[in-house]
């Protein structure tokens, strides 16, 4: 691996991947010995969501599990909206890409007979989850591929800069604008490229209570937007029903594998909920469960993930990173409720990409959370994520190396959109509170109105592009929930609670669309009251 100093971007790169977690990681490693510039915010292994993925992998490695029973799962989750093409390519190169994680060190857990262990997760019809010490496998995941990246030498990483902006020229990527991460006001980096992956990750910094790192604040989809790129299904954001409540930002996590393992949740009477809501309980769809955490503590009961009968003693070496995470907050899950709550957790939208990971712009290809492939619809099937990653990177390594990549166009010769510094603390604060109370679990038209208003301004005034970027990922998604009036998957309105069969159809968006959204929503005054947020 070649690490550089930041102010060392001289050359005109090849290719170069914005992001370092598990797509970029292992993007940069599929594309070896093709020299790759990757670009991380925080350090290597640092700052990305699927080094808290908790759950694991979904893959069909197990005797009378098939790839066709995973992607039927997949599909029966995603509320009508999911690709199934896509969702059955996914699943049939799973084992194909758990053989290449296992290549580079990461040790899944198995069996007495040595065979892949697998456990069970809501919605799944089969055990196929592959875990490490049950909770840990994004951690170990990360923590392997990023030593495999220090060990190739065609890797060069670029630690501590922020993507700001993509630069095109003639309708195709030439390029990036970079800033210090460390140091807002300095003045940004242009860096030339043939070729750009971005692998930023999600959004779920942009509510105030969210089980994702500060880094997941929508930058990677909204520079995309913010260059032309179509995006896809913005309004679909997938809410942990639960997050741990102890005050913590980002909430720590409490996997879902605890509920396959026989959790159960209750609220403060000790009253179980789930099983009114849904046949499958504790294990129905991410959704549905959320809904039900919600409503709980709407009506001031609320809601705790109860594990003492299912594990008791066993907790801390079933489940040893929620382990560490309750004990830090002074709760002892072997005898007590741990208290929950949604929390923004998965964004299914994103840039919208091909069956290659190609964007609609040229040059520039999408992996991991940051993009939208059509394979989760509008509601994502438990441990999918991390396998979409991993297939969507091998994906486009592939195809950028059979790519003849033009030369890049010329950059500009000063900065676009160069205000700089840090954005101001109370903004951020309002606007993700205005994300959680209108654009979260709940949502109505008042609310939506009001949350499609205020990101406009803000995307329009806001002088600190870090800002900026934050108001243009919230608008995209605020102005599609607001326009899809029916409640399908993880986007339920109370105003509209069921679903519209005429609307079974992914959104295709762009930031001009979203912004044409606002302004015809200028000429109607907010409604007086609205209805009340309970589901």
């Amino acid at each position: 691996m070649m690490t550089n100093n930041i102010h060392n971007l001289t050359r005109t790169d090849d290719v170069v991947i914005v992001g370092g977690g598990l797509a970029g990681l292992f993007c940069a490693l599929k594309l070896a010995p093709r020299p790759v510039t990757l670009i991380s915010a925080a350090p290597l292994g640092q700052g990305a969501s699927s080094a808290w993925a908790q759950g694991g992998i979904a893959a069909a490695v197990a005797e009378g599990d098939t790839p066709e029973a995973h992607a039927a799962d997949t599909v029966a989750v995603g509320g009508g909206l999911v690709d199934e093409a896509v969702a059955l390519g996914i699943a049939r190169e799973a084992i194909r890409r758990i053989h290449d994680l296992l290549s580079y060190g990461v040790p899944f857990d198995r069996d007495l007979e040595g065979k892949l262990a697998v456990g069970r997760e809501a919605a799944h019809s089969a055990r196929r989850i592959v875990h490490v010490r049950g909770d840990g496998a994004g951690a170990a995941i990360i923590a392997a591929l990023s030593e495999a990246v220090r060990r190739t030498p065609s890797i060069r990483v670029i630690e501590g800069l922020v993507a700001e902006a993509l630069l095109t020229g003639d309708g195709a990527v030439a390029g990036l604008q970079l800033r210090d991460a460390g140091n807002p006001a300095a003045r940004p980096l242009l860096l030339a490229a043939r070729a750009v992956m971005l692998a930023t990750g999600g959004i779920g910094h942009l509510y105030a209570v969210t089980t994702n790192p500060l880094e997941a604040s929508g930058s990677g989809l909204a520079i995309a937007a913010r260059a032309g790129a179509v995006i896809a299904d913005p309004e679909f954001v997938q809410f942990h029903p639960t997050a741990i409540m102890t005050g913590g930002d980002p909430a720590p996590l409490a996997t879902e594998a605890l509920r396959g393992e026989g959790a159960t949740l209750v609220n403060g009477n000790g009253e179980r909920f789930m099983a009114a809501r849904h046949p499958l309980a504790e294990l129905a769809p991410r959704d549905i469960v959320a809904r039900g955490v919600f409503a709980e503590i709407a009506a001031g009961r609320g809601a705790f993930l109860d594990a003492r009968a299912a594990l008791g003693a066993r907790f801390a070496d079933r489940f040893p990173t929620v382990h560490a995470s309750c004990i830090a907050a002074g709760i002892d899950p072997a005898r007590q409720a741990i208290p929950i709550a949604p929390a923004a957790h998965y964004h299914m939208g994103g840039i919208a990409v091909d069956a290659r990971g190609r964007s609609s712009i040229d040059g520039l290809w999408a992996g991991g959370e940051v993009s939208s492939t059509g394979a989760h619809g509008a509601n994502r099937l438990a441990s999918n994520s991390l396998l979409e990653a991993v297939v969507y990177a091998a994906r486009i390594a592939d195809d950028i190396a059979g790519h003849v990549l033009p030369s890049p166009a010329r950059l500009p010769d000063a900065p676009i959109a160069s205000g700089g510094g840090t954005p101001d603390a109370a903004t951020v604060k309002r606007l993700r509170a205005m994300m959680s109370a209108h654009v979260g679990v709940i949502r109505d038209d008042h609310g939506l109105m009001e949350a499609v208003h205020h990101f406009a301004t803000l995307e329009r005034e806001a002088t600190s592009i870090a800002l900026r970027n934050m108001a243009t990922s919230a608008l995209l998604v605020a102005a599609s929930a607001w326009s899809r009036r029916e409640s399908r998957g993880a986007h339920f309105r109370i105003d509209h609670p069921t679903d519209v069969p005429a609307l079974a159809q992914r959104t295709m968006t762009t930031l001009a669309a979203a912004r044409e959204v606002a302004e015809s929503l200028n000429a109607r005054p907010l409604p007086r009251s609205a209805q009340p947020l309970i589901a």
